[in-house]
């Protein structure tokens, strides 16, 4: 029984001494309740955005439209994460979150079931996005709705994109047609 524990203790170490977890680990659950595996998003470049549909930002929606119909054929990908985190700006359930995209911004990228991106109930992808010890790369915090984070190929965390950087942004076009690191 020990040297079952002890060898349990050994295969769980690598993990415990790295303290992070890889992106495509991640499974969560999208606007309609189905499964999403991180795993198939391997090989792309991924722009993860927390939303709303009442905010000061939320026109957003039609230039992270445009920039995914622009580049969705050249690997990349967004991920729309609604939250309402900053001054209940996101009040709505999945059902009418999904609605309100598809009807007023013909959103067509995946849009996931709304979380929480900061406090004690920050979903665990978002302390992977925002924890050096988990994404081995930076520490950082969701400043406000529509905060971009860029995810390369290799599943590795790139930048963090201030809510106000609009997605056409040259920076972030730039990224999407250049080449990782």
């Amino acid at each position: 029984m020990k040297t079952l524990k002890i060898l349990s203790l050994l295969l769980l170490f690598p993990v415990l001494l790295m303290g992070q977890s890889a992106f495509y680990d991640f499974t969560v659950e999208d606007i309609d309740g189905n499964s999403f595996a991180f795993s198939q998003l391997e090989g792309k470049k991924v722009m993860l955005v927390n939303v709303a549909s009442k905010c000061g930002l939320t026109p957003q929606y039609e230039d992270l439209q445009k920039l995914y119909e622009t580049f969705a054929d050249q690997n990349f990908i967004i991920i729309g994460f609604p939250a309402n985190n900053f001054k209940k700006q996101e009040p709505g359930s999945n059902e009418e979150i999904k609605s309100f995209c598809s009807l007023e911004y013909g959103v067509s990228f995946p849009m996931m079931s709304k979380i929480s991106v900061k406090g004690d109930e920050m979903h665990p992808v978002y302390q992977w996005l925002t924890q050096k010890e988990k994404n081995g790369v930076k520490n950082s915090s969701v400043k406000w709705n529509f905060q971009k984070y860029l995810i390369n190929e290799k599943g590795e965390l790139e930048h963090v994109i201030n809510p106000m950087v609009k997605p056409m942004n040259d920076k972030i076009v730039t990224w999407i047609e250049g080449e990782s690191k």
